[in-house]
């Protein structure tokens, strides 16, 4: 039995990333995908995946916060490396419209391209979706049939999942799923088919209980399945094999013996 952390962000956790690899392997954290969010980060999320592979698989993107940022260089730049063996993706990308750090139409402009690239390069995306669940689904619309993803991190609501679902695209579950205040989500969680979910850390964010206020790190993705296995009454033997069949329909590159 093992684990796979969909989305995590281990350059973002203040402690050695060595550690923290050894503590999720240690906790049957088989491989994690490190996500890259800013045109800062790319190499050193790139760098981190290549120095842990085939633990570690990384996507690279830049996230709707940073949607401004995105230029001709920095689409050049994310082009160039994503044909590389440990880039299984293209994402963190989406729409915010919760801090809109980058304008509702530039965030648009700038999902819409990285919508295409992962079209030429055959790469699934990892998708943030945040307040703009219509804007979202008519831009996966556009891209129905000719790319495929996940909706990372779902908070959202019954409508979006079945949108997302009819679409096309699949559904990864945070440790939001063990929060006090999660009931919607997890019912929604129980109207998902089985072979359309996920689990994830998005660590350094959204840790679990009991560690709620701490750094999240991978090691924290059992928690997760622990109460995935709990909502859906299945064992983590057969949450654990059909994940791992999930991960490898979606992500194509991935490797596990």
């Amino acid at each position: 039995m093992g684990w796979i952390d969909l989305h995590t962000h281990i350059n973002m956790i203040k402690q050695d990333a060595d550690h923290i690899v050894s503590r999720a392997l240690a906790n049957n954290v088989e491989k994690m995908i490190l996500i890259g969010t800013d045109p800062a980060d790319l190499d050193i999320v790139l760098a981190l995946a290549k120095k842990h592979y085939p633990t570690l698989y990384c996507t690279l993107g830049i996230h709707p916060h940073d949607a401004s940022k995105y230029t001709d260089d920095v689409e050049r730049h994310l082009t160039s490396l994503l044909g590389e063996r440990e880039v299984v993706g293209v994402g963190e990308i989406g729409l915010d419209y919760h801090y809109n750090h980058s304008p509702q139409d530039v965030q648009k402009e700038v999902f819409q391209k990285q919508l295409r690239l992962a079209e030429k390069f055959k790469l699934p995306v990892e998708i943030h979706t945040r307040e703009a669940e219509a804007d979202t689904v008519t831009i996966l619309k556009e891209f129905q049939g000719r790319v495929k993803g996940v909706l990372h991190c779902f908070t959202g609501t019954q409508w979006l999942a079945n949108e997302a679902l009819a679409l096309g695209f699949d559904i990864s579950i945070s440790g939001v799923c063990t929060f006090k205040n999660a009931e919607s989500l997890r019912a929604t969680i129980k109207s998902l088919p089985l072979d359309r979910i996920h689990i994830e850390t998005d660590a350094p964010f959204m840790t679990p209980v009991p560690h709620r206020g701490k750094e999240n790190e991978p090691a924290f993705v059992t928690l997760t399945a622990k109460q995935v296995c709990g909502i859906l009454n299945l064992s983590e033997d057969v949450l654990s094999a059909q994940l791992k069949k999930n991960a490898q329909s979606l992500f194509s590159k991935l490797l596990w013996s």
